[in-house]
């Protein structure tokens, strides 16, 4: 098993960073050539996924979140906290921590335009963030 951390400033909610190259240089460091490389961000107000990182599916993506759990509508969280990310929080609880992908003859197993990406879903304006990469083969 190989382990390491990929440390992340973000720049407000919705920033989506490309993490790809990150997660290939940390499979290719562990010398895996088959197993699985999962990602876990720690926080709960950011989340991992996959997709095309494309500024139009990108926007597409900030809408939808926007849609799924609005800024303009009363969150529990922010009335017990203060805090105004209510919202933050069930966005990312919706898109989750953690990926794994398969790792294929030393290589992400990702499609040819799938991207591994960080969402930032915090409402404050900055954050740094810790991506864990654990790569078994």
């Amino acid at each position: 098993m190989f382990q390491t951390t990929i440390e992340v400033e973000t720049h407000g909610e919705g920033e989506i960073v490309n993490l790809t190259p990150r997660v290939e240089q940390a499979v290719a460091e562990s010398g895996v050539r088959e197993g699985l490389a999962n990602v876990f961000v720690s926080g709960s107000t950011a989340a991992v996924t996959t997709i095309e990182y494309e500024p139009g599916v990108l926007s597409d993506l900030r809408r939808a979140l926007s849609v799924v759990a609005p800024a303009d509508v009363p969150y529990e969280h922010d009335a017990a906290w203060g805090d105004g990310n209510g919202r933050s929080h069930v966005r990312a609880a919706i898109i989750g921590p953690s990926l794994t992908v398969p790792v294929i003859g030393g290589r992400l197993g990702c499609g040819t335009w799938q991207q591994v990406v960080l969402l930032e879903l915090d409402v404050r304006p900055s954050r740094r963030r810790t991506v864990y990469v654990t790569i078994q083969g």
